[in-house]
């Protein structure tokens, strides 16, 4: 209440699985924000299993009407699952933006470019999430490191990946999770700038994730939905980094697995399953586990 409320936005979103009661949930949201709208309202983590319930539930149709009443600016929804899935979805009824998963490693190697293609040509705005994949766009690490360095010495790894996107149209918001003050000044100083990426430029950052992709293997994104009902308790994000190093430096990168700050280790994991239910990358995590646990950690 210190700035006026037009000085700022908000966004908020509906989690079907968390609870379902969509009504109570909102009335929530407005009380505890302490507004009487919302800017942008997401439904959120649509994906293979939780489309259908979002459209069976009613709750689309509620949060338009709330929207007619002015307590919701635009309504979009944020989406984890397969391109038939948006396909369906985003042609359910007239969003206001879609919020995907996008980056130029998953621009070569995932479903990004598909996602992308598609809601342009429903021309729906483009809110984008995990532009430097989770951080790891942001160093890259190796020959792939080195090749960005060459080309441009002053330019942070992070910020070739927002100057990327910027060659895209239809992209309204880039978010971007940052943990200390000099990720934020890097990147205030990449967006005050108007950089795009050239051509040229673009394949030289296309040729240093080709060798990225080398190194990598896990895309973990460190979303930490995998976490959530995890009976061993584990860290699962963190031990998939680790498990990244060792794919890449050897058994002795394993040792960082006793130095985690994580109740439950890879040889705690019951092979339950729960954790790759809820991966928007699909992987193998319990495989994983198995494999580090074979090392003894």
């Amino acid at each position: 209440k210190r700035y006026p409320r037009d000085s700022f936005y908000i966004a908020d979103k509906f989690f079907i699985q968390a609870n379902p009661d969509y009504k109570a949930v909102f009335e929530e949201q407005l009380e505890r924000l302490g507004t009487d709208y919302i800017d942008f309202y997401l439904i959120h983590s649509v994906g293979d299993n939780t489309s259908k319930m979002y459209i069976d539930s009613g709750c689309i149709e509620y949060f338009a009407e709330q929207k007619r009443l002015g307590r919701i600016k635009y309504l979009g929804f944020s989406f984890h699952a397969s391109l038939e899935t948006l396909k369906s979805f985003s042609a359910y009824r007239e969003w206001d933006f879609a919020q995907i998963q996008l980056n130029y490693y998953d621009w070569l190697y995932g479903s990004s470019k598909a996602e992308y293609e598609l809601l342009r040509e429903k021309n729906i705005p483009i809110v984008v999430m995990e532009p430097v994949r989770g951080g790891k766009l942001a160093a890259l690490g190796g020959e792939a490191e080195k090749l960005l360095k060459e080309s441009a010495p002053d330019r942070s790894v992070a910020s070739w990946a927002f100057c990327w996107l910027k060659r895209l149209d239809g992209i309204k918001v880039i978010l971007s999770g940052m943990s200390n003050n000099e990720q934020m000044e890097d990147n205030l100083n990449t967006f005050a700038d108007g950089c795009a990426l050239s051509d040229e430029e673009e394949k030289v950052l296309f040729d240093a994730c080709a060798k990225f992709k080398a190194q990598l293997t896990v895309p973990c994104t460190a979303c930490r939905y995998c976490c959530d009902g995890c009976p061993a308790e584990i860290d699962i994000p963190a031990v998939l980094t680790v498990y990244n190093r060792y794919k890449v430096d050897g058994d002795w990168a394993l040792d960082d697995i006793a130095r985690l700050d994580s109740k439950g280790k890879p040889k705690d994991c019951v092979g339950c399953g729960a954790c790759e239910g809820h991966c928007p990358q699909s992987i193998a995590i319990s495989d994983i586990m198995s494999e580090i646990a074979a090392k003894g950690k």
